[in-house]
């Protein structure tokens, strides 16, 4: 029974009457006596003094009143006013709450949800009705504090009397020692139906309880038993078993020992494979070639991410403006369910207007036309116009729609207008071939024109070639947005001819590498993918042009390096080589390396968006292998934000050879 104190209770005052404001009013008229049955008929002229006698008390109101005019008036008024705010009820509660608690947790905790909060403005309450309230709070109390993992807390409820505040007489002060907190002792993790007797299904199983996050040792709360059934729930859902549900759990609590024993059963329900795609919503677009694009793997068994991979395909192909798959496990049969893909397609042509900044370039404006379905080709055609501070490009690229085997034909124009080195150089490019993507490989083949002209005082002749060329293209990050792991290799192979002076041969060959390493072991309770750990990222670039040395290669064939993503701490494209007059051209050959060290900003025990970084980048430009010695340094610190629209990236870097600070600004993340 809760301590109390017995309150002495203090009966209100009425508010006293206020004076009528002020008025002026006929006199009463005296008693008459009898009427007689019959009244004379009134005369006109003594209705007509009758009627202005009327008007006259009427408008008696607003005459001055006797001793002090309009100011009498006013004053009157405005003390009626007055007394009717002084006469406004103040809010009362019967009582006010007051936990103390060492936690501040566990303080905000029983402050919000208590329920005895919820009586407290009822100031008609009588002492013996907030004992019973106190009684329930304690009761209350206990399980809030369970949720929390405290099962055995010492709690103290006193009713105190507050004479002295007339808004809240009473206090209910409730004072907590929570106690041991519950750890969890051991945990089982059971299956019933195909899972439990699938042998296909076992690396599923074992992954479902190897990757439990409630693991004995750890602290046991309510909203982290919760957590675990349900990631447990999400694994088992995500592959193979799309109905799954959990059959039973339980946490069995020893409070004296301060130790849970937990047990959970997921039921997994049928086993599921893809079936065949069905569009709803199309008008515009052939439903086929949406199937062609999505690349549902049909027949092979359910995996959540490769439906999110197909539904991110469609999404991404700019013939709809939304899409949402789902797995119909409804109709037919788990061997072949239906995918149903529900869209809204894309006009079939628009405009889109484009800002944006890098501190390689400057602010940047673009224009896209695009066009879904092309006259008589019935390809896409995207188009863009784009100028910044040195770069004026305008391109056109045409794609088909993907072959059953995943192949589309595709055909690029371009003019380009860019500073390159010391110099500015005006291109163009025709490109014409097939290409594929692939859930992590990309590939691509074709055959490209390339012409470039030097502009400036002293700037090398002019060059064109023809090639052809082979890319390749492997992403395997655990997410392509913001990689925490991973790593992804870009591979490019051409041969072709020199066109401009002797016409002579020439192989082109470049590869790109980045790599995402986590440091550190991941703690009890932690995933593998734990977000506090620090990484590093390693990045390389290694190329190559390998011709007479009389040949005259187009330089946007050759190499330059320096800027936000390659050499930090250089101008974008300024490390080159240099031709005769100590001008910077481009090179044939490339290398570079960079080592980043990425830590996440923790706050007060939590991970926040923000990365600190440390860097060191260097690369190196010459028409010699045997010159890739003359490496161009930056070092520097940054951070990254993970914004709502991707990672932001601003770094700080000083360059060892020009002695100078350079601030780098870059959004998003590509590979």
């Amino acid at each position: 029974m809760p301590a109390m104190h017995r309150a002495a209770r203090f009966p209100m005052t009425p508010t006293p009457a206020l004076p009528p404001a002020f008025s002026c009013r006929p006199p009463l008229a005296r008693r008459q006596g009898p009427q007689r049955a019959a009244a004379p008929r009134a005369h006109p002229a003594l209705a007509a003094v009758l009627l202005l006698i009327a008007l006259l008390l009427q408008g008696c109101g607003v005459l001055p009143g006797r001793g002090g005019g309009d100011e009498a008036t006013a004053s009157a008024a405005a003390s009626a006013v007055q007394g009717d705010a002084d006469a406004a009820p103040r809010e009362r509660h019967a009582f006010t709450v007051e936990v103390q608690a060492e936690d501040d947790d566990l303080r905000e905790l029983l402050e919000k949800h208590l329920e005895i909060q919820r009586y407290r403005q009822l100031d008609d309450l009588e002492l013996a009705e907030v004992s019973r309230l106190m009684v329930a709070a304690e009761a209350n109390a206990r399980n809030l504090l369970a949720t929390q993992g405290y099962f055995t807390p010492q709690l103290t409820l006193e009713l105190i009397d507050v004479p002295e505040d007339r808004d809240s007489p009473h206090r209910v002060r409730i004072r907590v020692e929570p106690g041991e907190r519950t750890q969890v002792e051991a945990v089982q993790v059971d299956f019933a139906g195909p899972i439990a007797t699938d042998a296909d299904a076992r690396a599923q199983r074992e992954y479902i309880r190897n990757g439990w996050n409630l693991s004995p040792g750890s602290a046991f709360t309510q909203q982290s038993w919760d957590n675990a059934k349900t990631l447990g729930l999400r694994a088992l859902t995500a592959r193979r078993f799309p109905t799954g549900s959990v059959q039973f759990s339980r946490a069995d609590v020893d409070a004296d020992r301060g130790r849970a024993r937990l047990s959970v059963t997921y039921q997994s329900g049928p086993a599921y494979r893809f079936g065949a795609l069905e569009v709803r919503g199309a008008e515009r677009y052939d439903p086929d070639g949406a199937r062609r694009i999505a690349r549902v793997p049909t027949g092979e068994v359910y995996d959540q991410q490769q439906l999110l991979d197909a539904q991110q395909r469609l999404a991404s192909s700019g013939y709809y403006d939304s899409v949402f798959l789902t797995l119909d496990t409804d109709k037919g049969l788990p061997t072949f369910a239906p995918v149903i893909a529900q869209v809204r397609e894309a006009p079939f042509q628009k405009v889109v207007l484009g800002v944006g900044f890098t501190t390689d370039n400057g602010p940047r404006v673009s224009v896209d036309h695009i066009h879904n379905r092309m006259p008589v080709l019935g390809w896409r055609a995207v188009s863009r116009l784009s100028v910044d501070r040195d770069t004026q490009l305008l391109n056109t690229t045409w794609t088909s729609l993907p072959g059953e085997n995943g192949w589309r034909w595709g055909a690029l124009g371009e003019l380009k207008k860019e500073q390159a080195g010391t110099y500015d150089v005006n291109s163009g490019r025709v490109r014409y071939g097939l290409s594929k993507a692939g859930d992590h490989i990309d590939y691509a083949t074709f055959l490209q024109y390339d012409y470039a002209e030097n502009v400036g005082e002293g700037a090398p002749p002019s060059a064109a070639a023809l090639s052809v060329n082979w890319h390749w293209t492997g992403r395997y990050f655990d997410d392509a947005a913001n990689p925490r792991r991973g790593w992804g290799l870009a591979l490019e192979l051409g041969a072709g001819y020199a066109l401009s002076g002797q016409r002579l041969p020439f192989t082109r060959a470049y590869a790109r590498f980045l790599g995402v390493v986590p440091l550190g072991r991941a703690q009890s309770g932690e995933t593998a993918l734990d977000a506090r750990r620090s990484r590093l990222a390693f990045r390389a670039e290694l190329g190559g042009v390998v011709a007479r040395e009389s040949a005259r290669i187009p330089s946007t064939l050759l190499f330059l390096t320096g800027g936000d993503a390659t050499v930090r701490g250089y101008s974008y494209r300024q490390i080159g080589t240099l031709d005769a007059a100590g001008a910077t051209v481009a090179g044939r050959y490339l290398a570079v390396a960079s080592a980043e060290w990425q830590r996440p900003v923790v706050w007060n025990g939590k991970r926040t968006d923000w990365e600190s970084v440390v860097f060191v980048d260097a690369g190196a430009v010459a028409d010699k292998a045997s010159e890739l010695n003359k490496f161009k340094v930056g070092v520097g610190v940054g951070a990254r934000w993970a914004s709502p629209v991707g990672p932001v990236q601003a770094d700080l870097a000083y360059g060892v050879d020009v002695k100078k600070f350079r601030l780098h600004l870059r959004l998003g993340f590509s590979f």
